[in-house]
């Protein structure tokens, strides 16, 4: 019996496209639309992921690494306002904290842009503010992409078959668990 060997790629939608997502969608209906770019994006990467059955859970989805399991609340943006997208860090006029989800991942839809915060960069704000410009110094840049935080424990045992992006700017501003130090404390 022969092995599937298919390596197509998984494709999202194209949610910058006006003609795949117009604007006069809810936002609930925007953010099942980044739900589902998020579902593509980590399942290509070689996560498994899981959705929790109903709207009660205070996350969106639990990943697993191999290593460890994450509780995820994924959150978009698609306007930006005074140079910056802003994405709401709370549910139901609770701000998150390590008690209801391990990670808030950003999507900034017409940027392309992945934001992979652990709970403790959110730290109880109500609002996140991207900037995901060239050269942007944000407070936030440096988890751009930085599914390195949720592939690898904090001892930096990660699971080989995930793929992580050279790219990703939590390895280059060194909070990346498969380059830290064990001397230095968890994020």
């Amino acid at each position: 019996m022969e092995k599937d060997t298919d390596k197509t790629p998984l494709v999202a939608l194209n949610l910058n496209s006006s003609s795949s997502f117009p604007k006069r969608r809810t936002a609930k209906r925007r953010g099942e639309a980044a739900e589902a770019a998020f579902l593509s994006k980590t399942i290509s990467l070689g996560f498994e992921v899981a959705k929790p059955w109903g709207a009660s859970a205070p996350f969106d989805f639990i990943v697993n690494s191999g290593p460890k399991s994450w509780r995820v609340q994924v959150k978009s943006a698609y306007e930006k306002r005074h140079r910056r997208y802003t994405v709401k860090a709370s549910g139901d006029k609770v701000a998150y904290t390590r008690n209801n989800i391990d990670f808030l991942v950003a999507y900034v839809v017409p940027e392309n842009a992945w934001y992979v915060l652990p709970i403790a960069a959110v730290d109880g704000r109500a609002g996140l503010w991207f900037y995901p410009h060239q050269g942007s110094k944000s407070r936030f840049e440096r988890y751009r992409e930085a599914w390195c935080l949720m592939a690898c424990q904090h001892d930096g045992d990660c699971n080989p078959r995930i793929t992580l992006r050279t790219d990703c700017t939590a390895r280059a501003a060194g909070i990346c668990p498969a380059i830290a130090d064990p001397a230095t404390p968890p994020i």
